[in-house]
């Protein structure tokens, strides 16, 4: 089931049945709007709080695929899911009212990808029939955390970048019709120094192109084997920077085949300055958009590479580097792809 060093083959294939997806106003004004389940007119979601808010997103997400499935919330057998907020109370709080066994993950906004290479190990080694798998976020929340809250009105610099409202989820199946989870490769944790928490995406770059290159030794493939490598928010500054390191390293790869969900969910006039981030931006953008392209038949292959940033504000007030990582799941069309 393992080749290579850290890489893991499912072959009993393990299937996405359904998703949920759901987004905040300011994703309804974005590119992929028409690929969310639900998507709210505002951010509190008659909530008392952004955290409260987030909690519902998650659980609005879950429900979603369960009800998509046809099958009742008892069959599912675990939730695997995380966020960015202090000790992952909305996933937590969430996960209470989901009411199934639950592991809390916390891999910054490359949850979405641990999360899913988890559920389908467990399904895969027969450990499981349903899993609920996904993450999520909330604008104002993390800012609130990490950096200052919105009603502040700090200005921030162009390497920033946006933190997606959201949450997405995926029902990971032991067999059924849709897309297939193929392998999946635990990233290492990077740190090259960096400093500057509101230039993530220059943090995370590094992370993204080493996961990759081991990714693609591992299973003894070029770049080309997928119509898609969708990073998780490495926006324009970490996906120009991944990109680079990756031909440096001799990967052959071409400009369209290399995405990033970060400068996929809005348009180019919302301001964004560096692109999207959060726990929900790669969830969102790939278990809505990108898995909807895959039904239709437009893509066969994709390599979803998550990144998340693993510092704290206290890390940050203690004038520590930032460490980084990026997990990668390859997902398939269906039982056609080999």
């Amino acid at each position: 089931m393992r080749i290579g060093h850290s890489t893991w083959v499912f072959n009993n294939r393990p299937t996405i049945i359904s998703s949920g997806v759901v987004g905040g106003p300011f994703e309804a004004q974005g590119k992929i709007a028409n690929d969310f389940d639900i998507l709210h007119e505002d951010t509190w979601l008659n909530q008392e709080s952004f955290e409260q808010a987030q909690q519902l997103m998650m659980e609005e997400a879950s429900q979603i695929a369960v009800k998509k499935a046809n099958i009742q919330k008892e069959q599912v057998d675990y939730f695997i899911s995380g966020d960015l907020i202090y000790q992952i109370t909305p996933t937590t709080f969430a996960a209470k009212t989901i009411g199934v066994p639950y592991f809390g993950l916390f891999s910054a906004c490359a949850t979405t990808a641990e999360s899913l290479a988890l559920a389908a190990l467990i399904i895969n080694s027969s450990g499981a029939d349903y899993i609920l798998s996904g993450s999520s976020s909330h604008n104002s929340a993390a800012e609130r955390q990490f950096r200052y809250p919105t009603e502040y009105g700090g200005q921030k610099p162009p390497t920033a970048q946006w933190t997606v409202t959201g949450a997405g989820c995926v029902l990971l199946a032991k067999s059924g019709e849709g897309p297939v989870v193929s392998t999946a490769t635990i990233g290492k944790v990077i740190d090259m120094g960096l400093t500057d928490p509101f230039n993530m995406g220059g943090a995370m770059a590094p992370a993204a192109a080493d996961t990759i290159i081991r990714h693609l030794n591992d299973r003894n493939i070029d770049a080309s084997y997928y119509d898609l490598i969708i990073t998780g928010d490495l926006g324009k500054v970490g996906r120009e920077a991944s990109f680079d390191l990756l031909q440096k390293q001799g990967i052959k790869i071409n400009d369209k085949q290399y995405v990033d969900c970060g400068l996929t969910i809005y348009k180019d006039e919302q301001p964004v300055q560096a692109g999207a981030s959060g726990a929900a931006c790669s969830a969102v953008v790939t278990y809505g958009h990108y898995l909807n392209k895959m039904k239709q038949g437009k893509i066969k292959r994709i390599l979803l590479v998550a990144t998340g940033s693993l510092h704290s504000p206290m890390s940050v007030q203690q004038k520590q580097t930032i460490p980084c990582i990026a997990h990668a799941v390859s997902i398939d069309a269906g039982s056609d792809v080999i």
